[in-house]
């Protein structure tokens, strides 16, 4: 009896289609747009993390402003107010917000308790220093 052979299978790899690249890529792309939406998220909530220090810092700041002005009011002089007479008594005191920034107060107090603020603002607390630490082409030389 002789043998009969058996065909031999041969092994092919799966096809990679046009459908199976295009899933892929989808895969692919809405990983990106993840990471992408995680990374702004991520920096929205620094920015507001910032925002909500900085609202309290000013209103911190503006509480104690409001406690230096009612002392004032009450005859006391503060240590740190400055005060000259020009049509009542002016007081300038400086009350800081943060590193940077500082509330400037400027407010008119009369003889009767009365008075009215000249100025009640946010500043800067360092003078504004330009940069030219840049050296820019000035289109002449190459």
């Amino acid at each position: 009896m002789a043998q009969q052979s058996k065909p031999r299978e041969r092994f092919s790899p799966p096809a990679v289609g046009g459908i199976s690249l295009l899933v892929v890529f989808a895969v692919l792309c809405l990983t990106v747009f993840a990471l992408l939406a995680l990374t702004t998220v991520q920096a929205d909530n620094r920015l507001a993390d910032a925002s909500a220090k900085a609202v309290t810092d000013y209103y911190a700041a503006d509480c104690r402003a409001q406690e230096i002005l009612a002392r004032l009011r009450n005859g006391e002089r503060p240590e740190g107010v400055e005060h000259e007479y020009s049509d009542g008594m002016i007081y300038r005191y400086i009350v800081p917000i943060s590193d940077t920034q500082e509330l400037q107060v400027s407010v008119v107090i009369e003889p009767d308790g009365s008075y009215r603020v000249l100025s009640w603002q946010a500043a800067p607390s360092a003078e504004w220093e330009s940069d030219d630490s840049l050296d820019l082409w000035d289109g002449i030389d190459f």
